[in-house]
């Protein structure tokens, strides 16, 4: 087959050398993110089960809690089982656990090998369940820490103690307050944003608050030592084809060539014009004497490396010529190496081949350090990644929604006053454009907006979250006339969907999506906007917190102690009214339900979602209320192809 010319092959090596050094940067290590004070290990572990009865669980962290750290455990029915905590003896960590910090502009490792742990007592264990261990404080370095771990009990309830009392008191106010300062200090790093759901929710699948193991296995944060062997044969094979590319000159054509023996590939002979000499490796000729009647044939040594041969020159004597001599191709280019004879398309699986190992010697170099025993931290603020139905969500902090399905322990910055949105009708250079601020009492309107961009021009691109592009929320100033809505698209990005309000007075429309930017990105955004029905206005009272709420036949119990700046979790169980056992929940936009909360005043505005799975039979969901206030909780459910919502109270005044 016919090689690549000279010039073409030196474009196929500088290509090769913009695709190692492209592998090189893409596949890279990622900035770490900074990162102290944070949870290393527990006991019992992250989705551990225990079968004895416990009296006490230990959270090691890297350094020792503040005295007014604050810490929960939920029972599987939702009431608190923890009986304060103390501090505990420091020990050695079975793993070293790595933490960074920016110092000049550049992140630097320390590693810690000592565990602090805070001791929380439990009061009892009242049935068999998951169980969940809240925390908050805030490390020396300002970082707000605070997280869940998860546990599943599979013994014996145990009693209460006399006289014991579930705890409800809320967290010191000075620890809120100095968790709040760093969250709006704006020192924590900027939350990313993916494609998928990162409007609504969190990836799907449970990531434990203890220290993940690092993406890389040196100190720099660099490629394991796997990726660096990768790195070393990719850059000497890169040298290898420039030398190839710096080939002798070529000698010159003939016109006809002599096969060698057990090959294919030709020889050329000595022209006419050569008569009575012979070609030498550098492209001179010599002269070969004709050979005597009789004789031996004339011996001509030329480079070792190929196989003996006989020719005849012009004179008609046989040659031998020694196995040395630079074979003379086809095309007339002399070969220099094994390289050249394998021919073009071997030398493209080579490169191929190359390539391939570089790619799996970074992704080698990544995977195999998860048997580095040292631990890198999972800072506050960043949001874990996950797998399952909503494999593609992700927490982005200041979006309004927390703690998605599946999401376990860990944090993000945003959790605190910022993390209730949907007051402003502008954020991130995205604005909601409503044609229409207002409606007559009890008529049903084609409600419709646009949502801008920064270049003042209607945003079309949206992720499809939770089955739908965009969620509608209105709520009533006084906190009644929920609804949840998906309006539809045109081509020219106006929304629009039938919205009927019986009641005169103020509400609130939420916008809930996730834009799709330029570079391909999902972000997420809660835009709000007031709309209003003229009339004579009479607010309802907001009802008084109850445990239980009717909605049609459906008794729905909410259990859980909501926390000031505390991610807890709560449950929501459906039962029909006037049976036993809970209802068979349905999927209803791929959760098995959605729980919005507004908080009354400002209408902040919060939406979670539960586990992708029911919990011991009922839904749970994670949050993290924001401040003191009071809220409305909005949980909508399925069953039997209907969807229904039950309302709450929560008082955290």
């Amino acid at each position: 087959m016919r090689h690549l010319p000279r010039a073409r092959g030196r474009v196929a090596a500088g290509l090769l050398a913009l695709v190692l050094a492209a592998g090189v940067v893409l596949l890279g290590p990622a900035t770490p993110a900074s990162a102290h004070g944070t949870l290393a290990t527990s006991t019992p572990a992250e989705g551990a089960a225990v079968d004895e009865a416990l009296t006490a669980v230990q959270l090691y962290f890297t350094e020792r809690v503040r005295e007014d750290a604050y810490f929960t455990v939920t029972a599987p029915g939702g009431g608190r089982v923890d009986n304060g905590w103390t501090h505990g003896e420091p020990r050695e960590l079975d793993r070293p656990v790595r933490e960074y910090f920016l110092v000049d502009g550049v992140f630097e490792p320390r590693e810690y090998t000592t565990g602090f742990p805070a001791v929380v007592t439990l009061a009892h264990l009242p049935a068999a369940g998951q169980y969940s261990v809240s925390y908050l404080s805030v490390a020396s370095d300002g970082d707000p820490v605070r997280g869940t771990v998860t546990f599943r009990y599979t013994g014996k309830p145990t009693a209460a103690p006399p006289n014991w009392q579930p705890p409800t008191g809320q967290p010191d106010p000075s620890l809120l307050a100095a968790a709040e300062q760093h969250g709006n200090s704006g020192s924590q790093p900027e939350p990313a944003a993916t494609a998928g759901d990162t409007s609504s929710g969190s990836p799907a699948s449970p990531v434990p608050s203890v220290a993940a193991a690092p993406p890389t296995s040196d100190d720099s944060g660099g490629v394991g030592p796997l990726g660096w062997v990768a790195l070393v044969v990719a850059v000497v094979a890169v040298a290898g084809f420039f030398a190839w590319q710096r080939r002798p000159a070529r000698v010159g054509r003939s016109r006809k060539a002599a096969r060698r023996p057990g090959s294919s590939r030709t020889r050329a002979k000595p022209t006419t014009s050569t008569k009575g000499r012979r070609a030498t490796g550098d492209g001179r000729t010599v002269a070969v004497p004709a050979a005597r009647r009789g004789a031996k044939p004339a011996t001509a040594t030329v480079p070792a490396g190929r196989a003996v041969t006989t020719a005849r020159v012009a004179t008609g004597e046989p040659t031998k010529i020694a196995a040395t001599a630079p074979e003379a191709t086809a095309d007339g280019s002399a070969s220099t190496g094994w390289w050249r004879r394998v021919g073009d398309t071997r030398l493209a699986l080579l490169v191929g081949g190359l390539v391939l190992t570089l790619l799996a010697g970074f992704a080698l170099g990544r995977i195999g350090t998860a048997e580095d025993p040292t631990y890198t931290a999972q800072p506050p603020g960043t949001a874990p990644g996950g797998g399952g139905q909503d494999a593609a969500q992700a927490v982005s902090a200041g979006d309004g929604h927390q703690h998605g399905p599946g999401t376990g322990p860990h944090s993000h910055p945003g959790d605190g006053q910022d993390q209730a949105t949907g007051t402003t009708v502008s954020a991130a250079g995205y604005t909601l454009k409503p044609v229409l601020r207002s409606q007559p009492a009890g008529a049903t309107a084609d409600y419709r907006f646009r949502v801008v961009g920064v270049d003042g021009q209607p945003v079309t691109r949206f992720a499809v979250v939770h089955d739908k592009p965009l969620h509608m929320i209105v709520v009533g100033r006084d906190l009644g006339g929920y609804q949840h809505l998906h309006p539809t698209m045109a081509a020219d990005g106006t929304w629009s969907v039938p919205l009927e309000l019986t009641r005169p007075g103020g509400y609130r429309i939420y916008a809930d999506f996730t834009v799709t930017t330029a570079d391909g990105k999902g972000l997420p955004l809660v835009l709000g906007v007031d709309h209003e029905v003229p009339g004579s206005y009479d607010p309802a009272g907001l009802p008084p917190p109850q445990p239980r709420t009717t909605t049609g036949p459906y008794v729905v119990s909410m259990a859980g102690t909501p926390t000031i700046g505390m991610t807890v979790p709560l449950t929501l169980r459906v039962d029909r009214d006037g049976a036993t056992g809970p209802v068979q929940l349905e999927r209803y936009l791929g959760a098995y339900g959605h729980l919005v909360v507004v908080r009354e005043g400002d209408l902040g505005f919060l939406h979670v979602h539960p586990e992708p799975e029911l919990v011991d039979g009922a839904a749970k969901f994670w949050l993290t209320a924001p401040s003191t206030g009071r809220y409305r909780a909005f949980f909508d459910f399925q069953v039997d192809g209907k969807v229904h919502t039950a309302a709450f109270t929560i008082n955290l005044a």
